[in-house]
């Protein structure tokens, strides 16, 4: 029997080609290897990268931002290590080194400065770019995230969630198990940290559903309180974890006033 994501895959990325978008894998070093879509052709306007949450790969999670500003933007949807096209012989499963292979990566393809958007584990990841790479990253989005998996955090969106750990939530077994998993992140389907430098703190924007089970309005509340006053949070009705994906046209015209406008301040400063 075919599978359908094999199909919807392939339609999706001759799409995106006809977007100006193409493939790349890149050795990182030797045993690690990074697939990463990038612009056909490099110019000189903003770049913006997609980080991924767990259990997706990039361009799935992406597909509809990718298609909304990649005529705006240098836009590059990278997969993390151990998802997608991302390899790696190194037992290594830090955020850290996420952090430290996108961030070769991306250097590798002549990226010098850009904005990060994250989701989920993508967040976790962007802010130890930003922590790890001051001088690339010089804003960022982040939707239903976190700085870190704390205890507090952990336990209380567990119980929200009804799981006991995150691997019983994160690493469905079955069809059954992944669409409850689903209809959990999505609303409905269709103090300063010192590591984060004061630069990186006046460039966030949270960008939040309404109705995430995960990372609640409160979580955004807390983070927004932790990353200070400049940091700006906006929330998307009717949505959940995943609100990219659940409700992409209202995430797209948000996300796009949030760029144009962190483009504009970096283009003051620069």
């Amino acid at each position: 029997m075919v599978n359908i994501i094999t199909i919807y895959k392939l339609l999706l990325h001759g799409l995106l080609k006809l977007v100006g978008m193409t493939q790349r894998t890149i050795e990182i070093k030797p045993g690690t290897i990074l697939n990463i879509w990038v612009p056909k052709k490099t110019t000189k306007k903003h770049a913006v990268v997609l980080l991924h949450p767990f259990g997706f790969d990039g361009i799935l999670t992406w597909q509809f931002q990718v298609l909304a500003l990649a005529k705006t933007y240098e836009v590059y949807v990278p997969d993390f290590l151990f998802f997608g096209g991302s390899v790696t012989d190194r037992p290594d499963r830090t955020a850290s080194f996420q952090a430290e292979c996108m961030a070769k990566g991306l250097r590798k393809l002549g990226v010098e400065k850009c904005t990060l958007v994250g989701v989920s584990y993508g967040g976790m990841v962007g802010f130890k770019m930003a922590e790890m790479y001051p001088d690339l990253v010089e804003s960022m989005v982040v939707t239903c995230s976190v700085m870190g998996l704390t205890e507090s955090v952990t336990n209380a969106a567990l119980e929200r969630i009804g799981y006991e750990s995150w691997v019983d939530f994160l690493l469905p077994k079955t069809a059954d198990a992944l669409k409850v998993q689903l209809d959990i992140a999505c609303y409905k389907l269709p103090t300063l940290p010192a590591f984060v430098y004061k630069h990186i703190l006046e460039k966030i924007h949270l960008l939040w559903g309404e109705n995430d089970k995960i990372f609640d309005m409160q979580v955004a509340r807390n983070l927004k309180e932790q990353v200070g006053q400049n940091a700006t949070m906006e929330s998307i009705e009717k949505a959940g974890h995943l609100v990219n994906l659940e409700r992409p046209f209202v995430y797209n015209r948000q996300l796009k006033t949030i760029l144009a406008s962190l483009v504009h301040a970096n283009g003051q400063h620069n």
